[in-house]
């Protein structure tokens, strides 16, 4: 019988046949695509002829394709409905396709090719974007060794293999904590939950085969327990397993885990003749250097801890007219913020909640997007790999433009977090193909599905990330929708954050699940009047991360992460009702992966453009100003990594912006 993964898919829009895909297809294809992709290296390196633009470095984007359908399939159920035999695939995989990419690395001969192009590059006559591809291809090359010999390249390889597999024990870790623990709730203890908490708490019970309702650890579970129930007892015990993810000891505890990441990090950048990781992996990004990152991060941390300490003197407070003494904690703070939401903005979000109906909120981002770029969504009915995800063809002017798939429900197989990837990047080379995007997120399931605010910034945040991949228009798949410098993909998403924001948004599309009645204006003025509050508390807990996100990759690297991670926080003086909204055992931006490591900053230094771009269409006609949106997409969101992101976006505004605009969006000042 055929393999459908190594298959021609005459399916619609060559999607992937998700209903005919079987786990065992997965290593027999990886195999075979895995062996043609080799040989094609081979048949590259092996060319006879002087080595040129089209022989080498095209034939190198052109390689691959069949492997990349392979992976694009794989890579999609194992984050998004992962299984036993799922997560044993992927730990056979990983190491396999480290040793793979490292051998492609370290292919003297290639790697002798492509130095060969760059050195005559001048000669050429490239277009711009055929000369940024040359440039990436070379770097890419020497970054990760390709220059390096004998014993030192052997040793890389071993370093990028042994990562490999430490990130994915560092996920499936993660994920074990996340789905094996609950607490289940007696019917006394739903007092003062609001409905919608209540009927989460029962579905979640129901998919874990539990007698009633329960608290996961999924995100859009538990905060909200964590901000409603005034049990505080309970609130304590499902903070602490909150905080506690990976770091349970046995076998699914990432401290160790973390440490040898930390160490092979290390070891590598030196290898590659860097003072240290940080250094080697902020080379490329907007930032450039550490001490860079640090500038903007202690720019904002002490506005940021300023308001946090400020605002936990009022919390303490409530606490305290409560009848509890004592200091307020961690498991305190979400409480008593969302009273004192309540008490001075007369907001309260079990009211609010109704008005942000999920399909509504999917509405709204289309509605945006179509009054921007001219986009239009129809829904697909097409095999995907989970019940619950959807499908839309996207178009414009009558013309297939994308496929864009959303997967919104949290459920014990899916990681936790929001992410976009691409399943497909638009390319025209060395064949025209069109994307196909998928946004995961994780938003509590019921009936109607409702969403939180931060939840409905998510579902925009998230899209906005789609938007780059699918307005994409350049030749080449290697720089791509979002395949640009970390510090700056971040832009698109964040700044599309911004039309939630706009009124006349909300008084379209924020519409009661039961009544249909649009969101009346005087809760509209309190959502937008509200939209910074607690910000102190969001900012302090996001910038700890990252900076000691930051501190571990910087010199040498920590023996015990958990000490260094206490030594910076102690130093930076982090509140004491606050904890990192990552911490180390859990922190899988920086150790599922190369990803966000010495970049978890990237948010951070994105809004600071994010903030100065949404100015522009104020300045300019308003939220749907046609030529700043035109000029959004011609520069940016269509123009993926075709130059650098500096050029990008002052191409786009004109110049770069200051920090200014960031400590004004979030109601920040400096001191």
């Amino acid at each position: 019988m055929t393999n459908p993964l190594l298959s021609d898919w005459n399916t619609p829009f060559a999607l992937a046949p998700f209903d005919k895909i079987d786990d065992a297809d997965f290593a027999p294809a990886l195999e075979a695509t895995l062996a043609a992709h080799k040989a094609e290296i081979d048949a590259i390196a092996d060319e006879d002829s002087p080595a040129n633009f089209a022989n080498t470095i095209e034939a190198l984007e052109a390689a691959g394709a069949a492997l990349d359908q392979v992976l694009s399939v794989f890579f999609t159920v194992a984050g998004a409905d992962s299984s036993p035999a799922r997560e044993a695939l992927q730990r056979e995989f990983s190491p396999k396709l480290a040793a793979h990419s490292a051998e492609i690395s370290a292919n003297s001969a290639l790697f002798a090719r492509v130095a060969e192009v760059w050195d005559k590059r001048e000669s050429l006559q490239l277009t711009d974007e055929q000369a940024r591809v040359l440039m990436l291809t070379h770097r890419g090359f020497v970054r990760a060794g390709a220059a390096l010999t004998g014993v030192e390249a052997d040793r890389m390889k071993e370093i990028k293999s042994r990562l490999a597999v430490l990130g994915t024990e560092f996920t499936q870790n993660l994920l074990a904590d996340e789905r094996d623990w609950f607490m289940p709730l007696t019917e006394e203890d739903l007092a003062g939950l609001p409905d919608f908490v209540v009927q989460a708490a029962r579905a979640a019970g129901q998919e874990k085969g539990a007698d009633g309702p329960v608290v996961t650890l999924s995100r859009s579970l538990i905060t909200p327990f964590l901000q409603f129930s005034p049990r505080r007892d309970l609130r304590e015990k499902a903070f602490a397993a909150w905080a506690a993810r990976g770091a349970n000891g046995g076998g699914t505890d990432n401290r160790a885990i973390a440490a040898e990441i930390l160490a092979l990090r290390s070891e590598r950048a030196q290898l590659l003749g860097y003072k240290d990781f940080a250094h080697y992996k902020l080379e490329t990004e907007m930032a450039k250097t550490p001490e860079a990152v640090r500038d903007l991060l202690m720019q904002v941390w002490g506005p940021a801890k300023a308001q946090a300490e400020a605002d936990a003197e009022v919390l303490t407070e409530m606490m305290h007219a409560d009848g509890i003494n004592g200091v307020l904690e961690p498991w305190d703070w979400r409480y008593y913020a969302e009273k004192r939401r309540k008490a001075e903005h007369d907001l309260d979000e079990a009211a609010l909640k109704p008005y942000l109906q999920l399909d509504r909120m999917i509405e709204a981002a289309f509605a945006c997007a179509h009054r921007l770029f001219g986009l239009n969504f129809k829904p697909l009915d097409v095999p995907l790999y989970h019940a619950d995800c959807r499908a839309w063809e996207v178009t414009r002017d009558g013309a297939h433009v994308a496929v864009f798939i959303g997967d919104y429900f949290a459920r014990g197989s899916k990681r936790s977090g929001a992410w976009c990837s691409a399943m497909r990047s638009q390319a025209k080379f060395p064949k025209v193909q069109t994307p196909v995007v998928i946004n995961v997120c994780n938003f509590a399931k019921s009936d109607p599905a409702l969403l939180s605010y931060d939840d409905a910034r998510t579902l925009f945040h998230e899209f906005g990330h789609a938007l780059h991949q699918m307005l994409s228009n350049v030749t080449y798949e290697s720089i791509s929708g979002t395949s640009v410098a970390r510090d700056f993909v971040e832009l698109p998403s964040q700044l599309y954050e911004h039309w939630l924001e706009v009124p006349e948004v909300l008084q379209e599309f924020a519409t009661h699940a039961e009544t249909g009645a649009p969101m009346p204006k005087e809760m509209l003025d309190k959502v937008l009047e509200a939209a910074n509050f607690d910000m102190g508390f969001a900012t302090v807990e996001y910038v700890a991360s990252a900076i000691v996100d930051l501190a571990f990759h910087e010199g040498a690297a920590p023996v015990d992460p958990m000490a260094k991670q206490a030594e910076v926080l102690a130093d930076i003086g982090l509140p004491q009702a606050i904890t990192m909204r990552h911490a180390t055992p859990h922190f899988a931006h920086v150790f599922a992966g190369d990803g966000y490591s010495s970049g978890y900053y990237s948010y951070m230094w994105s809004e600071v453009m994010d903030a100065d771009a949404f100015a522009a269409f104020e300045e300019a006609g308003g939220a749907f100003d046609p030529e700043r949106a035109a000029a959004l997409e011609t520069h940016i969101l269509s123009a993926g990594g075709s130059a650098e992101a500096e050029a990008l976006y002052t191409r786009f505004r004109g110049r770069l912006p200051g920090v200014e605009a960031l400590l004004k969006g979030r109601g920040l000042t400096a001191g």
